[in-house]
């Protein structure tokens, strides 16, 4: 993985998740991009205040949006991971165990399970 778009040196990678492999190609490539935007930026005629403030309002605006976007997809994915867990934990345990693995009481991990499936199809 020496240059962009190159394929992947999997001898060089092995067993590592290819997202740690790819780490430090991935924060070379945003350096070198945010580089490039400075040297642009600063070889350019600047743009009035208003506007770069404008612009930054929008920035903030939609990295929020992101946020939300990436907390609602977090909310999804642990709706349907609890629904499987909770249905296998009620099929495959007693309430005993269930409890003593979530380390609570069983009143307690029968309302945490009866409250993981609500909602999932």
């Amino acid at each position: 993985m020496d240059r962009p778009g190159a394929p992947p040196d999997w001898e060089a990678i092995g067993a590592q998740d290819l997202e740690e492999a790819a780490e430090e190609q991935a924060d070379a490539c945003c350096q070198d991009r945010d580089d490039h935007t400075s040297a642009v930026e600063a070889a350019t005629i600047p743009l009035p205040e208003a506007v770069t403030r404008l612009l930054g309002q929008l920035e903030a605006e939609i990295d929020k949006l992101a946020a939300i976007r990436a907390v609602r997809r977090t909310e999804t994915t642990i709706g349907g991971v609890g629904y499987w867990a909770a249905r296998y934990a009620q099929q495959d345990s007693t309430p005993a165990q269930a409890a003593a693995a979530l380390g609570l009481t069983e009143d307690a991990t029968r309302r945490e399970l009866a409250r993981l499936p609500r909602g999932h199809p």
